[in-house]
C-alpha cells in the first residue's frame, strides 16, 4: 500500500505543475523634460525592440536528481531509492541532450530466495536474511520538448549501461534430502555482479522559478538486459522510475531583459508648457513665454536676455548664447514661415531722442537677424525697428525700461 501511495503521489506531483503563467508587466515612466522631441501620434507607444520570437537559449546546465525505483516482480525485490547528476546542453527550441550518472539500490530483506532457479533438480528453497542490489551506471538522454515556457513538458529516450551488484546472504537451502539445510552452513552471495545494457523511455516537465533555476521531474520505464545472466529469471528486467530534481543553467538567459510594451500618455503631458499637449504639439520645445498657435508653433517669441552693449547694436556674449538656443528651435520647427525680427527701445525721458532710439532698434534687430542667418536659420528674416513704440511695461521705472528694451520674433502670414 505504501509503494502504491508513493507512486501515485509522484505522478500527481508531475501532473499538477501549472500549465501556463501570466506575464507580469511593469509601467514605464515616459515623461520627458526640456527641449526633447515627443511623438504626436496618440496611438504611439514606447518600448524596447520587439523580439522576433526566435528561440535563442543554448546554455549548458547541471541537473541533480533523486530517484524512486520500483522493481519488476521478476527481481524478487522491494522498492528502493537513488540519486544522480546530469550535465546537459540546450540544442534548440525542441531538443536537449544530457549525460547522466546514477546510483540506485533495492533490497531483498525477507523475500524468498529463488533456489529452484539454480538447482531445479534438488528443489532448494530459502529466504534472504538480509541483502540487496546496487545499481551504478549512466545514460545518454535525448529530450524532446513539446513547448518552451514557464511550464515545459517533454518526452525522453535514453540508452546506457549499468553494473548490478548483489550483496547479502540467507540461512541456507532446505530440501527433502536435507530438511535442516545444506551441511556446512550459510550461503553467502556478497560481491556477485554483472554488467548490462539499459534503455529508458518516459515523460516529464520542467517549471521555471527563475532564469537560472528550474524544477524538474519525470517518470520512466527501464529495460535491463542483466536478467539474461541469471538462471531462472526472465530475459529482461522491467523497472519503473520516478526522478525529481532541479536544473541550474549556466550564464544569463538570452532576452531576459526585454522591456514590456507600454502605452504612451502624451495626451496628458505638456512638456514645454505652451498650452498644447505633446500629442498635438507640432513644435515641441518652445521657449517659456512664447505665444503659440493651436498646433504649438510660435506666433511671437520674445528673446529674453538678448542684450547689447551700451548705445550699440553689438551683441553681448550672453546674448549670443541665448540666440544659439533659439537657432536650435528654429531649425527644428517644421514651419518655415517668414519671420519679422522686431527691435524695441525704452524711453529714457529725454525729448528729441526718439529718432535715435528708432535707428538703434533697427540696427539691433538687423544684428540679431544676421546672427541667426549665420548660424543656419533658413527662414526669411526681416529686421524691423520700432523704437520706443509699443512698450510692454512702465518706462517710469528702471524695471519697466529693461522689459521694453527687447527683441521679438514674429511669424508672418498663415
Amino acid at each position: 500500500m505504501f509503494k502504491k501511495t508513493l507512486l501515485a503521489l509522484s505522478l500527481a506531483g508531475l501532473a499538477g505543475l501549472p500549465a501556463a503563467y501570466a506575464d507580469q508587466h511593469e509601467s514605464l515612466d515616459t515623461s520627458t523634460a526640456g527641449m526633447e522631441s515627443t511623438t504626436t501620434d496618440t496611438e504611439s507607444t514606447y518600448a524596447a525592440p520587439v523580439s522576433s520570437g526566435e528561440f535563442t537559449d543554448d546554455r549548458w546546465y547541471a541537473a541533480p536528481f533523486g530517484t524512486f525505483l520500483q522493481p519488476a516482480g521478476s527481481r524478487n525485490a522491494q522498492a528502493g531509492w537513488g540519486a544522480g547528476l546530469a550535465l546537459g546542453k540546450i540544442i534548440n527550441e525542441y531538443f536537449n541532450v544530457e549525460i547522466r550518472g546514477f546510483w540506485q539500490n533495492i533490497t531483498n530483506n525477507g523475500m524468498p530466495q529463488l533456489g529452484a532457479g539454480y538447482q531445479p533438480a534438488m528443489n532448494w528453497t530459502g529466504t534472504w536474511g538480509h541483502g540487496g542490489t546496487d545499481f551504478t551506471g549512466g545514460t545518454v538522454d535525448l529530450q524532446y520538448y513539446f513547448m518552451r515556457d514557464t511550464f515545459s513538458p517533454y518526452a525522453v529516450f535514453a540508452l546506457g549501461g549499468m553494473n548490478s551488484s548483489w550483496r547479502g546472504s540467507f540461512p541456507g537451502y532446505t530440501s527433502a534430502a536435507y530438511p535442516n539445510g545444506i551441511p556446512g552452513g550459510v550461503n553467502n552471495l556478497t560481491g556477485k555482479s554483472t554488467s548490462s545494457f539499459i534503455f529508458e523511455v518516459g515523460a516529464g516537465a520542467t517549471y521555471e522559478l527563475a532564469d537560472n533555476f528550474l524544477l524538474r521531474g519525470d517518470v520512466r520505464y527501464r529495460g535491463d538486459t542483466a536478467a539474461g545472466n541469471w538462471p531462472g529469471n526472465t530475459d529482461l528486467f522491467n523497472d519503473f522510475l520516478v526522478n525529481v530534481g532541479f536544473v541550474v543553467p549556466f550564464g544569463d538567459k538570452p532576452g531576459a531583459a526585454a522591456a514590456p510594451l507600454v502605452a504612451d500618455d502624451c495626451a496628458t503631458r505638456d512638456t514645454d508648457a505652451d498650452g498644447v499637449n505633446d500629442c498635438d504639439d507640432k513644435c515641441p520645445g518652445t521657449s517659456s513665454g512664447t505665444k503659440v498657435d493651436s498646433q504649438g508653433c510660435p506666433i511671437v517669441m520674445e528673446l529674453r536676455g538678448v542684450n547689447f552693449r551700451y548705445d550699440s547694436a553689438e551683441l553681448t556674449e550672453g546674448a549670443k548664447g541665448i540666440l544659439d538656443g533659439v537657432v536650435e528651435q528654429l531649425v527644428a520647427f517644421p514651419a518655415k514661415k517668414d519671420i519679422e525680427v522686431a527691435g524695441y527701445a525704452s524711453y529714457e525721458g529725454h525729448p528729441g531722442k526718439e529718432q535715435h532710439n528708432l535707428h538703434l532698434s533697427q540696427r539691433r534687430s538687423e544684428s540679431v537677424a544676421q546672427y541667426l542667418r549665420g548660424k543656419g536659420v533658413t527662414n526669411n528674416l526681416y529686421a524691423k525697428g520700432y523704437g520706443t513704440e509699443y512698450p510692454i511695461a512702465d518706462n517710469a521705472t528702471e524695471e519697466g525700461r529693461i522689459k521694453n528694451r527687447r527683441v521679438e520674433l514674429r511669424w508672418m502670414g498663415d
